[in-house]
């Protein structure tokens, strides 16, 4: 991934799409915005405990980035699941947002946005349908699918070709730091074939899931040839993300975003 700093904010791009025609995003940090500790600062998870206010003005810090007015943002109530729905710039956002963690749109100048802290990022491209989407995946969202939920919708809705789309995934959590439980581990191994591939053990302490590599399975699995795993672990890197786990739960949310551009 390439790192971008705008004065004092700052984000990242994947190599596989940050030069391409007609696509804008980036993978923002928590640095630049305006919301006091535990937030600090470029908080954009508005049910967490922060100011709406701050939350609101990083928010409009970010849509000013990409070059769209922030009511042009379009996104979900994240709920850990494999439903996708699809964004159209006629229809204003809903608020409380509409439950889903994926989220795709034909429509340009729709900025699509959701809200991390060590759950999965992914963004979706296609060049020759011009698609985008995006997509959360934390341990329960990968086990439901909604990685490849999103490239078959885009299939479904758009007629897109797997093998043109672009996908990118983001920083998260590692498989250095994800320790999880028996139970976590007994659905990873029946739900994937391979399960045991994503599952593993660091210098002898419990075990620990992969998400970036079960994702990535995952999405290939259906047809998608053109991945980028980012390799940033949210926790390792908590001066530049917020981390969950690594923060006990009193942190803010990154924002990921991609859009499509045009008129």
């Amino acid at each position: 991934m390439f790192r971008v700093r705008h004065n004092d904010l700052a984000y990242y791009q994947f190599d596989n799409l940050r030069y391409l025609d007609g696509v804008t995003h980036g993978i923002f940090t928590r640095r630049g915005g305006v919301s006091q500790a535990p937030f600090d600062s470029l908080n954009v998870g508005s049910t967490v405990g922060d100011n709406p206010e701050h939350v609101e003005a990083n928010r409009q810090r970010i849509a000013a980035i990409v070059g769209v007015p922030v009511e042009n943002t379009r996104t979900t109530w994240q709920v850990h699941s494999a439903r996708v729905i699809v964004a159209r710039r006629d229809v204003p956002q809903e608020y409380p947002p509409e439950q889903a963690d994926g989220i795709i749109t034909a429509d340009p100048g729709v900025m699509l946005m959701m809200r991390f802290a060590d759950c999965v990022p992914m963004i979706f491209f296609d060049p020759r349908k011009r698609v985008v989407g995006l997509a959360h995946a934390g341990w329960r969202g990968t086990i439901a699918g909604i990685g490849p939920a999103t490239v078959n919708a885009m299939v479904a809705e758009f007629r897109c070709n797997p093998q043109d789309i672009i996908v990118g995934i983001g920083p998260s959590i590692g498989p250095c730091c994800y320790e999880v439980g028996p139970e976590v581990t007994a659905q990873v191994r029946e739900t994937f074939i391979d399960g045991d591939n994503y599952i593993f053990s660091v210098n002898g302490s419990g075990a620990h899931l992969d998400l970036w590599k079960a994702n990535q399975y995952d999405i290939q699995a259906v047809g998608v040839r053109k991945i980028e795993v980012a390799g940033l672990c949210t926790v390792c890197h908590r001066h530049e993300f917020f981390s969950h786990r690594a923060e006990a739960g009193r942190t803010g949310r990154f924002g990921a975003v991609v859009m499509l551009n045009g008129d």
